[in-house]
């Protein structure tokens, strides 16, 4: 059985974070492990506490995975501070990681920002020079690629200019009104659409994070990336199509929609 590591927050909710990664590589037929850079108490109407590890315990759970059951990839979620950060980076050069998939989140639904300006910096400088590809949507795409974005052409200027700063192939992820289900790979100098099924779920509540544990889980399995991609969006295309609706704000999605077997009824 292949392997693979998510590296992000607990969501309490079970519904994004380290949760909604853990089940969405379950269900991705690769065997999932953790570090968990932060603690989350949250459900589908909000945040409402953070409890961040200390750099020292993240090594130490990255340590523990890597010396042991070394992760076929590594998917890297919301990472708040700057130390963590740089501690995830060097850990990472250490074991030379393979297949680094990074999502990086910096900005929420809302529009609400969620790191600080040095914790960018630190991202940006240590992590995302690492990443085989990244996956921001498009408020994070404009932060990353320093320009505005308002149609796919925007997408595609800004995806080429992120993937030639930082070396990596980049998902630049459609949404907020912009190509709502269609995608943009970008990578060694040329673009490619996926284009996606709008579904009309409001239950929307760790999309980021599952397709970004789904890419880490195909690449973990051999496949390339373009495969590994097109494998992602048709799994959150199945995830948020079963419809589930749980919880009082944007709700999770069903990760084990295509669950079969003696144990589930």
């Amino acid at each position: 059985m292949r392997t693979a590591l998510t590296i992000a927050g607990s969501d309490s909710s079970g519904g994004a974070g380290i949760q909604a990664d853990i089940k969405t590589m379950t269900a991705n037929g690769v065997f999932a492990m953790s570090a968990i850079t932060a603690l989350t108490a949250q459900n589908t109407t909000g945040v409402t506490d953070i409890f961040e590890t200390t750099p020292h315990f993240l090594a130490e759970q990255l340590d523990a995975v890597f010396t042991d059951i070394r992760p076929d990839a590594v998917k890297i979620g919301m990472v708040s501070s700057a130390a963590l950060i740089e501690t995830i980076a060097a850990k990472l050069k250490e074991y030379n990681a393979a297949h680094i998939v990074v999502d990086p989140v910096m900005v929420a639904t809302s529009g609400a920002k969620l790191l600080r300006d040095d914790a960018v910096t630190a991202l940006c400088k240590n992590l995302l020079p690492l990443a085989e590809v990244l996956t921001p949507n498009i408020p994070e795409a404009e932060i990353l690629a320093e320009m505005p974005i308002h149609n796919a052409s925007d997408m595609e200027q800004a995806a080429k200019v992120i993937s030639e700063r930082y070396g990596c192939a980049v998902l630049c992820k459609g949404g907020h009104q912009i190509n709502d289900a269609d995608d943009l790979l970008w990578r060694d100098g040329a673009g490619q659409w996926f284009r996606g099924r709008r579904i009309d779920n409001p239950n929307t509540h760790g999309t980021g994070c599952t397709l970004s544990s789904a890419i880490a889980s195909n690449l973990a399995k051999g496949y390339d990336l373009t495969t590994s991609v097109e494998r992602a969006k048709a799994y959150i295309s199945g995830a948020l199509a079963a419809m589930l609706d749980l919880g009082h704000g944007s709700g999770p999605m069903n990760h084990m929609f295509a669950l079969k077997g003696d144990f589930v009824g």
